[in-house]
């Protein structure tokens, strides 16, 4: 669960235009963050992501952003990695299935990658890698992963991405169908964040 810390003054720019992340984000810190997203950078350009790796993407997202805001900068870059497909589809988890997919392209696209792969053959983690920048350096980075398994259809109507698919490891259900306040305190992002909140250079 969020908690309330002697951070609250601290104006927190998310470097997305993701809603869903920014809510989840906001539900996870609670009140210790005044967290806002790029809408209030509306001529901020967009990053290309063309880091290898989710810390890659990350830094580029939240250093850009930093150089065009006075505070705390943080960007996340997060996916899905599944072992029978070598990792994949991670750093690319949000185009899958090209550049301009939807959630239910992508879901399609790795249940179709993973037809004829059973039981435990389908481990797979979410990842997640938070940056935290200001003034356009660096600061620091916070990773969180939770281990799981994708099920073989869409379960639940909750969460966003591939929560439907994803089982994680001690649950019977998906982070589709599992309330968001469980999801948030099992998510790899919510790990990253808590990392993030007691990190020791806010004071």
């Amino acid at each position: 669960m969020a908690e309330t810390s002697t951070h609250e003054n601290h104006r927190l720019l998310v470097s997305t235009r993701n809603t869903h992340k920014v809510e989840e984000i906001r539900a996870i810190l609670g009140t210790a963050f005044a967290v806002s997203d790029l809408t209030i950078l509306p001529d901020m350009p967009a990053v290309e992501e063309s880091g290898i790796t989710f810390e890659d993407n990350a830094t580029l997202k939240a250093v850009s952003a930093s150089q065009r805001f006075e505070g705390w900068v943080m960007a996340d870059d997060s996916g899905l990695e599944v072992d029978a497909l070598a990792g994949a589809p991670g750093v690319y988890s949000a185009r899958y299935a090209g550049a301009d997919a939807s959630a239910a392209d992508n879901n399609a696209l790795l249940l179709r990658n993973l037809d004829g792969v059973r039981g435990k053959e389908r481990s797979a983690r979410f990842r997640c890698v938070i940056v935290l920048a200001r003034a356009g350096r660096k600061l620091a980075a916070f990773e969180g992963a939770v281990e799981g398994l994708i099920v073989n259809e869409r379960k639940g109507a909750g969460g966003f991405g591939y929560d439907p698919l994803f089982v994680p490891a001690g649950s019977c259900e998906t982070f589709g169908q599992l309330p968001a306040e469980v999801k948030n305190r099992l998510s790899h992002r919510a790990q990253a964040l808590g990392k993030l909140r007691d990190w020791r250079g806010w004071w």
